[in-house]
């Protein structure tokens, strides 16, 4: 493969579709990019996992990802993933820079009225030490509510696909977020999944009073932006450049197309 930065591919991985959300952002701050968005279908969902079995997965998938692929930088837009391996990935892989997500809570801590927020995340992001210790560096002076969902991240992939979704059940898994202390409610919900912002919409129109639904895409973009070298050519891929690559090797129909629908071939 040429190894020259204008060739060289950044790699979008995710446990599913969700992180199409921050790939979406990427393509627009970064136009004159190849991307390789990559899910790992067959293990998904994360939540699921043993954390050590799930360390040695990643770790191993992207083994034989950074040797196919000789990406310039690497995003992992999935909080699940990044607060348990994202250090791992980078003593494996020194020479690539490693781009991860994790819950937004210090914008969330900067932006709060009331002081009330909630973490809507995967039960995995939840109990992570990774999260309370960022509770602990930029929210001390807030009340943080952490809410974890065993199930928002298929109900996701599902209403992407263009599944109908039960209100009530949806509602079921979100109502925990809104609570009420001293006169106050919660004010800021961070969606730390990247499923979650293609149900936004949803969630606003369920909601019991309007808040703000914090979706790190954008930030997530703008740090990867930060870490590229300049474009020597500076000439935008055609479209159809980039790809999307499933570990099942069979995603279906409707996977398919939703990806079409985002300028992505499947392989």
């Amino acid at each position: 493969m040429n190894n020259a930065t204008g060739d060289r591919p950044i790699i979008a991985f995710d446990s599913g579709i969700g992180g199409l959300t921050v790939l979406r952002e990427a393509r627009v701050l970064i136009p004159d990019r190849r991307f390789v968005y990559i899910a790992d279908d067959a293990g998904f969902p994360y939540g699921d996992w043993e954390e050590e079995a799930l360390k040695q997965r990643i770790v191993g998938l992207f083994d034989g990802f950074i040797r196919t692929y000789d990406p310039e930088i690497v995003i992992i837009p999935c909080n699940t993933a990044s607060t348990l391996v994202l250090e791992d990935l980078r003593k494996a892989f020194p020479h690539v820079p490693f781009v991860g997500t994790v819950p937004a809570i210090k914008p969330a801590a900067e932006r709060t009225s009331s002081g009330l927020i909630s973490v809507l995340a995967t039960p995995g992001t939840v109990k992570r030490a990774y999260t309370r210790d960022l509770i602990q560096s930029f929210a001390t002076k807030c009340h943080v509510r952490l809410v974890g969902s065993q199930t928002l991240a298929r109900m996701a992939e599902a209403h992407m696909r263009g599944e109908k979704l039960d209100d009530a059940a949806l509602l079921d898994e979100i109502m925990p977020c809104f609570y009420e202390k001293d006169g106050k409610r919660t004010d800021i919900v961070v969606l730390a999944c990247t499923h979650y912002p293609f149900l936004v919409n949803v969630f606003r129109r369920l909601a019991p009073w309007p808040v703000d639904w914090l979706d790190p895409a954008e930030a997530i973009a703008r740090r990867a932006v930060s870490l590229l070298k300049p474009n020597p050519e500076g000439i935008e891929p055609e479209h159809g450049d980039d790809i999307a690559v499933f570990t099942s090797g069979k995603p279906d129909f409707q996977t398919r197309r939703l990806l079409q629908g985002f300028g992505l071939d499947t392989i």
